[in-house]
């Protein structure tokens, strides 16, 4: 019992003298105040430095932190991306090879310059050997492209309906390209038919002709 009221007096001692601290505290000179007040006051300073110090400065590198997150999600699909492509690069390299050579196909059906003179030629005999009267037969103003030249030839022919027929897949058939656009069929005498169509067809440009075509291209 003794022991027990010995500590509850030292305890209460205790509290009494820091008590007694915080005191006639003179708030100009804190170097004056004793120890625990002085103690108390660094650690609230350091608290509020810490604070300061959070909203200051750790908070931007929390934001540089969040940007960094963000690209490296972007860095991580871009590269699951490109793993995609590499794995499939194989693939990708056998459609290029196809595909260069269905255009090597398509390139071959168009004529050269010099050539535009008998697919003429055959277009027209195409069309005679159908029994077909051709009322019309006007080429008209070279179209340049990039890398072709498209000619639009105004037709009208006259015959029986199922040689006009014939005479349009015989178009189709042609070894190059010729197309019938803008048709229109109506009836003739002798129970025929007219038609009106414009077939264009194309060809290859001349080296002279690309540079002059990327010369124009280049002054747009």
């Amino acid at each position: 019992m003794a022991k027990t009221k010995e500590k509850s007096v030292s305890i209460s001692e205790r509290l009494s003298s820091i008590n007694r601290q915080f005191k006639n505290l003179d708030s100009r000179d804190p170097s004056l105040w004793p120890v625990f007040p002085k103690t108390i006051l660094c650690i609230a300073i350091a608290s509020a430095v810490a604070v300061v110090s959070w909203f200051a400065f750790l908070q931007d590198y929390e934001v540089q932190l969040d940007a960094e997150r963000s690209k490296e999600l972007t860095l991580r699909t871009d590269y699951q991306q490109k793993l995609v492509k590499a794995v499939s690069l194989d693939a990708l390299k056998k459609q290029r090879e196809q595909i260069q050579q269905y255009v090597i196909q398509l390139e071959k059906q168009l004529p050269s310059k010099a050539e535009m003179a008998a697919l003429l030629s055959d277009i027209n005999q195409s069309g005679l050997g159908r029994s077909l009267q051709f009322e019309l037969f006007r080429p008209g103003q070279v179209v340049a492209k990039d890398y072709y030249a498209e000619l639009p030839i105004s037709i009208r022919v006259t015959g029986k309906y199922h040689d006009i027929g014939a005479f349009a897949s015989d178009i189709a058939h042609l070894s190059r390209i010729v197309t019938l656009n803008n048709i229109s069929i109506t009836p003739a005498a002798r129970d025929g038919l007219t038609m009106e169509a414009t077939a264009r067809t194309f060809r290859y440009l001349d080296p002279e002709e690309v540079q002059a075509q990327k010369k124009a291209g280049g002054a747009k």
